[in-house]
């Protein structure tokens, strides 16, 4: 187990996140904290950072060394962007930082900063083919790639707290002259790139002003399930939010849910650089990864240590198996279950009982995996906590959708349970549902032949005849357990066949 502090000195915050990283749980987030310092604003006109501005620093500096020690970090990775960056007196602010509090500041190259991002998104979300785009206060940051491989980075000397200057000085945040001057100015920016006109992919968003706007949109909505990592928004969605932070007053942009108070005077700006670049782009979707800059460096660091973490294509599986070792979820029972489940669905299919997709299969798969994971919590609830810390997790790899389904697949217990969690989000209805409904139903019955956890069930073959069905399971060991509890169960595969199954344990 290692723990990573990561200090990332922006233009407009400063933050100090923990990280542990496990293998068998992977890389998770101990502590995020953060504070407004705003050092952009501290650089005169020649770009040098005046005292009080390399003050403001130390002391925030001084008090995260602090915090991070005492969270016993490993190693402490503070790693400036744009501000110090841009500064011409940074190797003086370098210097002093480490006499003063005898920690060293990395400088972050543009095309750095715009390659942990890219690199996040990419070991993080199923979007194969996108740009990037990250707004920090002093320099706004864009890639394309395709196929997870990155064709073209930038970066631009502006981000939002350089804007809200440039363009809002002494103005009101909503000044319909300065917006229309900004978005000139930004379309004229985008315009010297040619690599992102038309390019007709995702549009993806990272950094904290991207995470204010998905929050916006969510809360407008009443959004059912939590987080915002792979959270994807169309055109109008934007357009939406846009209107409705050009509308408020400076005052009503405090009481807006999803808008942290810290950014209410450079929100506009940010979401403005979003809408401009989405129609520059003729973007498909704008989706939010809640991973960027500082996951990627933190990846990074650790894949040198451990060449075989956090392969980008094979996202799901891992961010399943860490899902898993967190809940504490015993891999041979779970392997058996995933055995199981996929032979007697080939079988139903096989019997034209049931049509599925192949995504439909995938699921599956992985609610088998993850069946009834909550029992960790409380054994006599497993189905509801199941399904609410799966549809609420931040899981790498799946769409919010997908997370849903997969949290009803992992959770099955009965139709009206299944009626009721799926009411929370009323994504699902149909034969979509009925296949859930059917998969849930398999994946309970197969859990019931290992219900002893000593994977005594070795195969199971469904047999048609005259219109009876028989399942033969044949064994080695006692499974007592399992006979008992799987004649119990076996309504759910009745239920698919349509007719009354009898059970036959027999060893081969």
């Amino acid at each position: 187990m290692e723990r990573i502090g990561l200090i990332d000195i922006g233009s407009n915050t400063i933050r100090l996140v923990i990280f542990e990283f496990d293998k068998k749980t992977g890389l998770n987030e101990l502590l995020n904290i953060k504070t407004p310092a705003r050092l952009s604003q501290y650089l005169t006109k020649d770009l040098a950072m005046t005292n009080d501005g390399i003050d403001v620093l130390t002391e925030t500096l001084r008090s995260f060394k602090t915090v991070a020690d005492k969270f016993a970090v490993n190693e402490l990775h503070p790693i400036a962007t744009a501000a110090i960056r841009q500064s011409s007196n940074r190797d003086k602010i370098i210097e002093n930082i480490k006499n003063e509090l005898n920690i060293k500041i990395k400088l972050i190259p543009e095309e750095d900063e715009a390659f942990y991002g890219f690199y996040a998104i990419t070991h993080t979300t199923d979007i194969k083919d996108g740009i990037s785009v990250d707004i920090g206060g002093g320099s706004t940051e864009v890639t394309l790639f395709k196929d997870k491989k990155l064709v073209e980075a930038h970066s631009f000397p502006f981000g939002v707290v350089t804007l809200q200057r440039k363009f809002f000085d002494d103005k009101s945040h909503n000044d319909k002259s300065a917006i229309k001057e900004m978005e000139k100015f930004l379309s004229k920016q985008f315009d010297q790139l040619a690599w992102l006109k038309d390019q007709e992919v995702a549009l993806v968003g990272i950094g904290g002003s991207a995470r204010n706007v998905a929050r916006i949109h969510q809360s407008e909505h009443s959004y059912p399930i939590g987080g915002v990592h792979n959270y994807t928004m169309t055109a109008d969605n934007i357009d939406e939010v846009y209107t409705i932070i050009k509308k408020s007053s400076r005052d009503e942009l405090k009481d807006i849910d999803g808008l942290s108070r810290d950014r209410v005077d450079i929100i506009l700006p940010a979401i403005s650089v979003f809408k401009v670049l989405f129609n520059k782009i003729d973007a498909s979707q704008f989706t939010f990864s809640r991973k960027g800059l500082r996951e990627g460096y933190a990846m990074n660091v650790i894949s040198e240590r451990h060449p075989t973490e956090f392969r980008k294509e094979n996202i799901r599986k891992d961010a399943l198996f860490h899902l898993a070792n967190e809940y504490g979820i015993e891999a041979s029972n779970a392997k058996q279950r995933v055995k199981l489940a996929q032979s007697l669905l080939e079988q139903l299919i096989d019997l034209d009982k049931i049509e599925v997709s192949d995504k439909e299969k995938t699921l599956f798969a992985e609610g088998a995996y993850l069946y009834y994971l909550g029992r960790f919590i409380d054994s006599d609830s497993s189905s509801p906590h199941t399904y609410y810390i799966i549809a609420n997790s931040m899981i790498d790899g799946f769409k919010h959708e997908d997370r849903v389904k997969l949290a009803l697949l992992a959770s099955f217990k009965n139709k009206s349970l299944l009626k009721f969690f799926s009411h929370e989000t009323k994504w699902l209805r149909g034969k979509e549902l009925d296949n859930v409904q059917s998969l849930g139903g398999i994946i309970k019955f197969v859990n019931a032949l290992n219900i002893s956890h000593t994977s005594s069930v070795e195969s199971i073959n469904l047999k048609e005849k005259d219109g009876a069905y028989t399942l033969y399971v044949n064994y080695n060991g006692a499974p007592i357990a399992e006979e008992y509890q799987s004649h119990r169960q076996k309504k759910h595969i009745e239920k698919i066949l349509k007719e009354n199954l009898s059970i036959i344990f027999t060893k081969p």
